[in-house]
C-alpha cells in the first residue's frame, strides 16, 4: 500500500473565476518546444514540428508556440499558464503522436499543480445546515425496519392535486349533464 498521497499538497476543488460565463478562456498561454536538430532523442519532436505544429497552432489561436533549437540537449516542452504556473514536460524519446497527446492534455488543464483533494465539494460561504443528500429527509423509522420489506417497496401515497380535482369535478358535471339531457329528452 502506497502512502505517497499523504505527502502531497492538499487543496479544495478550484476553477478559474467565472471561466465560461461569457466565453471559455483556455488556461494554456505559451508552449516553448526545445529540441536538438541532430540528436536521436529529439526525433519525435522534430517529426511533430515538421508535420503537425502548424496545424496545432491554427487549431489553438490562443496558444503561442515557440520553437527553440538547442545543440546536444535532451528535448523538453515548457508550458506556461495564465495563473503564472509553469510546467516542464520531458519529450525525450517521445513519438510524434505521444507528444501531440501530451499537448492536448496540457491544453485542457488549468495549470494548477496536482494535489490531493480534501473534499469533493467546497464553498466560500458554507451552510450551517450541512450538505444535502438523498437521505436527508427520510423518516427515522426506516432505521428500525428490516429489509427487504413490502412497505418499503410501495409507492408513497400522495394527495390529489388541484388539477386532478378539477378534472374529476368536470367529469362529474359532464355525466350529470348527459343524465339530465337523457331524462328530459325521453319524457
Amino acid at each position: 500500500m502506497s502512502f505517497k498521497h499523504l505527502f502531497m499538497k492538499s487543496t479544495f476543488v478550484k476553477a478559474p473565476i467565472q471561466n465560461g460565463i461569457g466565453r471559455y478562456v483556455g488556461q494554456l498561454q505559451r508552449i516553448t518546444v526545445k529540441f536538438c536538430k541532430e540528436h536521436s532523442d529529439s526525433k519525435g519532436v522534430r517529426d511533430f514540428i515538421e508535420n503537425q505544429v502548424v496545424d496545432f497552432a491554427k487549431q489553438n489561436p490562443g496558444i503561442v508556440v515557440y520553437l527553440k533549437p538547442r545543440r546536444h540537449r535532451a528535448p523538453h516542452v515548457k508550458l506556461e499558464y495564465l495563473n503564472g504556473e509553469t510546467e516542464i514536460l520531458s519529450a525525450k524519446c517521445l513519438s510524434e503522436r505521444e507528444l501531440r497527446q501530451w499537448l492536448e492534455v496540457a491544453r485542457g488543464s488549468s495549470g494548477e499543480p496536482v494535489a490531493r483533494l480534501r473534499k469533493m465539494q467546497h464553498t466560500d460561504r458554507p451552510s450551517i445546515q450541512g450538505v444535502w443528500t438523498p437521505w436527508t429527509s427520510v423518516p427515522p423509522q426506516t432505521n428500525l425496519e428490516t429489509f427487504p420489506s413490502e412497505e418499503g417497496y410501495r409507492a408513497p401515497q400522495r394527495e390529489q392535486t388541484a388539477t386532478e380535482k378539477l378534472r374529476e369535478l368536470f367529469a362529474r358535471q359532464q355525466e350529470q349533464k348527459q343524465l339530465t339531457e337523457e331524462t328530459t329528452g325521453t319524457s
